[in-house]
């Protein structure tokens, strides 16, 4: 006989941690049975006494990487189309 386990379930049942893989809201929202208003209300709470917010400091840092991260790839775009732009010249050069 097979068993129908969904993936949040395996998730779940095989993390060192319980109610890894699914949030408990997506759960309850399934069922159907949960209003919009109660909904809200459960978000907010899982938000405010569930999630782990970052430190100021983490912040920070993220912040800072995410700033020189799209400086390089920003350089790295810049450089690739001023070559792009030397190579179409030197081919129309080539044509007209």
């Amino acid at each position: 006989m097979r068993h129908n386990t969904g993936v949040a379930q395996l998730v779940e049942h095989w993390s060192p941690k319980p109610g890894v893989g699914s949030s408990s809201l997506s759960s309850r929202a399934n069922n159907g049975d949960m209003n919009i208003k109660g909904y809200f209300k459960e978000s907010f709470t899982e938000l405010v006494h569930k999630v782990t917010w970052p430190t100021w400091n983490e912040l920070q840092n993220s912040t800072v990487l995410v700033m020189v991260a799209t400086l390089i790839i920003a350089l790295i775009v810049a450089a690739m189309d001023a070559g792009f732009s030397r190579i179409m010249e030197f081919i129309y050069s080539l044509l007209y």
